[in-house]
């Protein structure tokens, strides 16, 4: 797009710093994210300032990258440069909702605004799908519905489009204002309202009046006929609402397993067939029914596409590959924004040097395909993309050759020419419109695992660090661990999403954990908290900070480091205050300090303690003369010494319980995966992790016949039993067996029968209507860490470390 200077600046209220734009200059791109490898000269970057981030720290290293045209709020923190304009205003994230609603105005066409608690995205692809073959749609990406989501799906809209789909969330009040210029529907969907982010309301009504004002200037809105809804209509809209229980509702549902008997303002009446059964989907379904019916579908159509309608993949998953590969699965759409974000993702989550991408034909773009294509090779070759395997009879006619780039007419040519071997320690980012099933092509790449698998939400564990960074002074680092596994999830991957965070440090246990992190090619700092003598030639090799806890460990560091002629090398200091498990006692200090005035082989980077009870409102008195003891100890270091080293002493609980104390750094644990230990702060928390497997075998047994091992369970009346694949040698505590233990299958709890045994459990499912293959919960949010361990007298720690490395772990973002 092209953009008028001067109008530009009128819009923003900004004055032009630098190089005066041209008149009309050229803009492709809108970022807000300096770490996207698609900056450039064509790029309009809007520096965000945020509680823990700001993006003008940023705008040097941008400028690097050919980057040239900037909206900045603190013009102190920039560096004027020859050739670079910038666009100086108050509020940068009023500016780009500003330059979003202005660009929004230049186009006259239907724009449909989803809000709701649930359903947006499912509705928004559902939409997509539904609608295509009339229209060219511009929709939001993935969950763009946030307040910086929404402009920047807008930013999309070009001339080529014809309708517009965007979903809008919020989760406080007075937020709706800001967003419903930029959308401007005019065409109005409300989705199922729920429970989600009702503290950032005062009741159900106030959330409902406040998504409402999404549709403050829209004459039609649809949803579902609810008395609340009702009442919260604007005045000059219409409501279209649909039903399952209300006859006198516009659109007025039957359902009837995979049927539902439809009656549309009481005139016409008709049947849709429906791939789903689950209440969820019905309702959204429901949803696209009253929506092509306001649009004038016929009735045919309708039932020809509704039928058609599949579970819409809200997340980008990484999971294992053979070959020591790892395979990134976004096999369910294929555009040009999506394949932008999965490219990102790509270079996020990449634990291989070698990028690969196997792409298919590109649909429903509104662009001439010859440009669409010569888009796709600038993108794959930005991005370092070393080999690209097409898939389809167009992308084989119009994409240009790329190095390592190979043609396939089909997917099932791909699968039967393709070798195995010809993937081997890679990233493999597979990204496919649904019609060519790479599904297919994810199974055969995948490591084979048995069925149970721990999920990983990246982007939980990225709300719950921004959760505690919140708590904290701009200037206060952040130290997060990753021993143990990651706590069990997986620490490489985990590691990733932190180095992109930018936290200041990782913490690991041991010289290997951390080794391996470099090995997979993580940069950030790495402290190792219990660090092995014998290891310590490894760590200055593979450049790990050692933690320095006693006399002796450090005349043998020093003795090691000057073999490896190291200079200032960082080593981090403990004292004892109160934890007694390791450290410097007071009486050692001396003897400490008069090591390291001997020697300019290491340098103090920083001094910490540890907090043995900081989540125990009972001993705050013993915690905060912790505190007070390191104060003393680390000033008696500092001056000695003559230094100025990062302190830090608060962990998870402490950041919570003791924010006054963050002095220079905190170090963030278990509550990066959601567990805290207070009620608020778990409200706030988001669900990181889910094991879950499924169910291989059903039978049933009748009175008096046994489960498992010793006969511990016999049934007092006929039981149906299921077996599920996981046991003891996966993490599952046998205790929790016999203490009241459960899984959720169909949502449902399901008692633990019989002793755990190694591979295998058994539960009783004669109340619930299942089959063999459905999933079952082993914890996750509806059956937390918090419970199990309170049952078997443990903490979440153990459950969450138990999990063996034997369970295929898969990541995946919203």
């Amino acid at each position: 797009m092209y953009i008028v200077a001067a109008n530009f600046c009128t819009v923003l209220q900004a004055e032009v710093l630098g190089e005066q734009a041209e008149e009309r200059f050229e803009i492709n791109r809108v970022s807000v994210d300096s770490r996207t490898l698609l900056n450039d000269d064509t790029t309009l970057f809007f520096a965000l300032v945020g509680q823990n981030h700001n993006g003008h720290a940023y705008i040097q290293e941008l400028i690097q990258l050919g980057v040239r045209y900037f909206v900045i709020s603190q013009r102190d923190k920039v560096k004027v440069q020859a050739g670079v304009t910038y666009f100086v205003v108050r509020d940068t994230l009023k500016a780009l909702q500003q330059a979003a609603a202005w660009h929004r105005q230049k186009f006259d066409i239907p724009v449909v605004g989803i809000t709701g608690s649930r359903g947006k995205t499912v509705v928004k692809e559902w939409l997509n799908f539904l609608l295509n073959m009339e229209y060219t749609i511009i929709k939001s990406p993935k969950s763009y519905n946030s307040q910086t989501g929404v402009p920047l799906s807008v930013f999309g809209m070009a001339e080529q489009h014809t309708l517009g789909v965007f979903e809008v969330g919020i989760s406080t009040v007075n937020e709706m204002q800001n967003l419903e210029p930029i959308v401007k529907p005019t065409l109005g969907i409300l989705t199922s309202i729920t429970d989600e982010h009702k503290e950032g309301f005062v009741s159900e009504f106030q959330k409902i009046k406040e998504k409402m004002a999404l549709f403050a200037h829209t004459s039609v809105i649809l949803g579902e006929k609810r008395k609340d809804i009702l009442d919260a209509i604007p005045p000059s809209a219409t409501y279209i609402s649909w039903s399952l229980t209300d006859t006198e509702a516009n659109l007025y549902g039957v359902v009837t397993e995979h049927v539902v008997q439809l009656y549309y303002n009481k005139v016409e009446t008709f049947s849709v067939e429906l791939p789903f059964t689950d209440a969820t989907a019905i309702k959204n379904s429901m949803t696209c029914i009253l929506a092509m019916l306001v649009l004038a579908y016929d009735i045919s159509v309708i039932q020809e596409r509704i039928k058609k309608l599949y579970a819409v993949e809200l997340r980008l998953q990484v999971k294992k590959g053979i070959n020591n590969c790892s395979i990134i699965d976004d096999a369910y759409s294929s555009d040009f924004q999506s394949l932008s974000i999965a490219l990102d993702f790509l270079e996020k989550h990449r634990s291989h040097a070698n990028k690969t991408v196997i792409l298919s034909d590109v649909f429903h773009s509104g662009i001439e395909p010859k440009a669409l294509y010569k888009q796709i090779n600038i993108l794959l070759k930005n991005y370092g993309i070393g080999k690209v395997i097409c898939i389809g009879e167009e992308i084989a006619q119009f994409a240009m050759e790329l190095p390592g780039m190979r043609f396939f007419s089909s997917t099932a040519e791909f699968l039967q020419k393709i070798a195995l071997d010809d993937f081997v320690d890679e990233t493999i980012l597979v990204k496919g419109a649904r019609g060519f099933r790479f599904d297919k092509i994810v199974s055969l790449l995948e490591e084979k695992t048995h069925e149970t698998i721990l999920e990983v939400n990246l982007t939980a564990i990225r709300h719950n660090l921004n959760y505690y960074r919140a708590k904290l002074k701009p200037e206060t680092k952040t130290m997060v661990m990753v021993k143990a596994f990651g706590y069990g999830h997986g620490s490489v991957e985990i590691a990733k999403l932190l180095a992109h965070e930018k936290v200041n440090y990782l913490g690991v246990a041991f010289a290997d954990e951390g080794i391996a992190l470099r090995k997979a090619g993580i940069k950030t700092n790495i402290i190792v908290m219990n660090p092995e003598i014998s290891a310590f030639s490894a760590m200055i090799a593979y450049d790990l900070e050692p933690e320095i806890y006693s006399i002796r460990e450090l005349r043998a560091f020093l003795q090691i480091a000057r073999e490896k002629n190291a200079d200032q090398y960082p080593i981090h200091i403990k004292v004892e205050t109160g934890m007694h498990r390791h450290g410097f006692l007071t009486a050692e200090l001396d003897e400490l300090i008069a090591l390291l005035k001997q020697t300019n082989v290491v340098a103090v980077q920083s001094i910490f303690s540890h907090l043995s009870s900081s989540d125990m409102e009972m001993y705050r008195d013993f915690t905060l003369n912790q505190m007070k003891l390191f104060e003393q100890s680390s000033t008696y270091i500092k001056e000695q010494l003559n230094i100025q080293p990062i302190l830090h002493i608060l962990n998870t609980s402490g950041i919570y319980n003791f924010t006054a104390y963050q002095m220079d750094m905190v170090r963030l644990g278990i509550g990066l995966y959601g567990i805290g230990n207070d009620k608020e702060e778990m409200k706030a928390l988001r669900n990181v992790s889910t094991l879950k497997t499924q169910i291989m075998q059903i039978k049933e047994i009748d009175a008096g016949e046994s489960v498992g091992y010793g006969r511990r369970f016999r049934a007092t009346q006929p039981t149906k039993i299921a077996t599920v694949p996981i046991g003891y040698a996966d993490g599952i505590h046998r205790v929790w067996g016999s203490n009241g233990g459960y899984v959720l299958i169909q949502q449902q709890k399901a008692p633990i029968t019989g002793s755990i045994c190694m591979d295998m459990l058994m539960v009783d499912v004669s109340a619930i209507h299942c089959k063999e293959g459905d999933e079952v919960i082993i914890f996750g949010e509806d059956l937390p860490t918090t419970v199990i361990a309170e049952a078997i007298h443990s903490i979440p720690y153990e459950i969450l470390t138990s999990v063996s490395q034997r369970v295929k772990r898969i990541f995946f973002e919203e």
